[in-house]
């Protein structure tokens, strides 16, 4: 019965857990369940914390089911493999122990409706992953009414439990305050960086075979990457894999050659794209490859930072609070505050996130006043996918999407404001922005990605002199661009490479 342990704390912060239902938790269950749908890593995961301590708690052996659908929205080779990859190196972490790690990959739409139904109908309990965006809040609520058993969710997304912010703050300043007077009472509640999995139960031998053949595991061929297997699948064909390669094996490759090869220019350097000082790490975040705490962690040992270092009064300011170098305060903001910014507004305004009618009402007067201004160039959703605008550096950016699945963080703003310059209608640029990001960018569907979107409509800014088509929103020009950042090698990639090579 759930009362028996309605108490229990173990493995995560109160903060973090939530039940997405009101079933009991079945103590004569043959495994304890994690279904890892965000959190796609085996370190530094408050989840896989949760999951290990029910575990130990009922006595029973972990489970740890990772699945994928072929039927997400924007479903495509590029984000299949680089899920995938992830699932191999996951596999890899769990070889040797106690956890029963079981990668399944959906091989046609609807092949894999019912398995967590199934097992949950010998789980004593399930935890899932807490993410507040895109298809998965939606999943699982479904995902609660039908399995059999207790469902926990749990936020392993930020340094900051989403339920400690009490709102979805109107601008950076207002959050980086908030966050400034609340973190510090936070920073002793932290993932493991390597669970102790040893003093679990023994390892299950199977799952029952009625569950491995209904839905077999995903093949070794499929794992290692061979693209015969990939193309076998029905998904976006057109968006290929790209060079970056997912898992928290290439994830950790590349946090450390931002530590110790770019972290130290970072304040000079990232908003030049001629310079790539930027960390790279945003599709290991989005995915799950990676924490946030680890990222931290790594910052923070590079700084030799202690706790000690943090400042006073929260005032809301940029500088000076952390204790930290130039370099390593700008990129913390980025990584917390901005960040943070976008999954508190997501998961507190999860009706509007990423609608029009979610802009600040000044934002909406003024845009759509101006919306039949007359535009100098307008151009489809077509025509800016294929990078075919009058703008070489525009085009530079999205063709940029296209070949690496990545964009330039300062880029992706210009990208976005010339798409409200030169679209139709504002509702038609989110629409036009949300659609491109979202299938070519390994970092799209996520809150931060919305929140640039939004951003470039007029949220977490403020109103400025009036312009054409703009209104008081925030406007970016290629020419201003150009002189403020380095761009000759960025436009000369872009001459030489084809769109949509295969």
């Amino acid at each position: 019965m759930l009362s028996a342990y309605e108490g229990f704390r173990g493995g995560a912060p109160p903060l973090r857990v939530r039940a997405a239902n009101d079933r009991g938790v079945n103590s004569g269950g043959s495994f304890v369940l994690y279904w890892m749908i965000a959190n796609r890593r085996a370190r530094y995961n408050f989840s896989l914390n949760r999951a290990t301590a029910w575990a130990r708690e009922l006595g029973r052996p972990l489970v740890v089911l990772e699945a994928l659908r072929v039927d997400y929205p924007y479903a495509s080779e590029r984000l299949h493999r680089f899920v995938i990859d992830g699932m191999a190196d996951n596999q890899r972490a769990f070889a040797d122990g106690p956890v029963l790690y079981y990668p399944y990959v959906e091989p046609y739409v609807g092949a894999g409706r019912g398995l967590l139904e199934r097992l949950s109908a010998d789980a004593s309990v399930i935890v899932t992953d807490d993410y507040p965006c895109f298809f998965l809040p939606q999943a699982v609520r479904a995902a609660a009414d039908r399995v059999a058993v207790r469902l926990e969710v749990v936020d392993s997304n930020g340094l900051l439990p989403l339920a400690a912010v009490p709102q979805a703050y109107p601008a950076a300043v207002h959050h980086r305050r908030f966050m400034q007077g609340a973190l510090r009472s936070h920073l002793s509640d932290w993932p493991s960086p390597a669970p102790d999995l040893s003093s679990l139960p023994g390892r299950l031998k199977a799952l029952p075979l009625d569950v491995t053949t209904r839905w077999p595991a995903a093949t070794q061929e499929l794992l290692s990457g061979s693209p015969v297997a990939l193309e076998a699948l029905p998904i976006d064909h057109v968006v290929r894999p790209v060079g970056m390669r997912g898992g928290s094996r290439s994830a950790e490759v590349a946090l450390g050659a931002f530590v110790n090869e770019r972290l130290s220019s970072y304040d000079q350097r990232h908003n030049h794209p001629d310079d790539r000082g930027t960390s790279r790490l945003s599709p290991y975040l989005h995915f799950g490859h990676i924490a946030a705490h680890h990222v931290f962690d790594a910052v923070m040992k590079h700084e030799q930072w202690t706790v000690g270092r943090l400042g006073g009064r929260p005032s809301g300011a940029r500088e000076g609070w952390w204790g930290v170098s130039n370099p390593a305060e700008a990129f913390l903001d980025q990584l917390v505050v901005w960040r943070e910014l976008g999954f508190s507004t997501c998961a507190k305004r999860p009706h509007d996130y990423d609608r029009f009618e979610g802009l600040p009402e000044w934002a909406q007067q003024t845009l759509l006043r101006h919306a039949d201004d007359p535009r100098p160039f307008v151009y489809d959703r077509a025509a800016f996918e294929a990078g075919a605008t009058h703008d070489p550096l525009w085009n530079a950016a999205q063709r940029e999407m296209v070949r690496d699945g990545w964009m330039h963080n300062y880029m992706r703003m210009l990208w976005g404001k010339k798409i409200l310059e030169w679209s139709a209608s504002p509702v038609e640029a989110l629409d036009t922005m949300t659609a491109l990001m979202n299938r070519w960018s390994l970092d799209g569907r996520d809150p931060n990605s919305y929140a640039g979107y939004m951003w470039v409509l007029g949220r977490y800014d403020r109103p400025w002199p009036e312009r054409p088509i703009y209104g008081t929103v925030r406007s970016m020009s290629s020419e201003s661009a150009m002189r403020k950042i380095r761009v000759a090698r960025y436009l000369a990639e872009s001459r030489h490479s084809g769109l949509f090579d295969r």
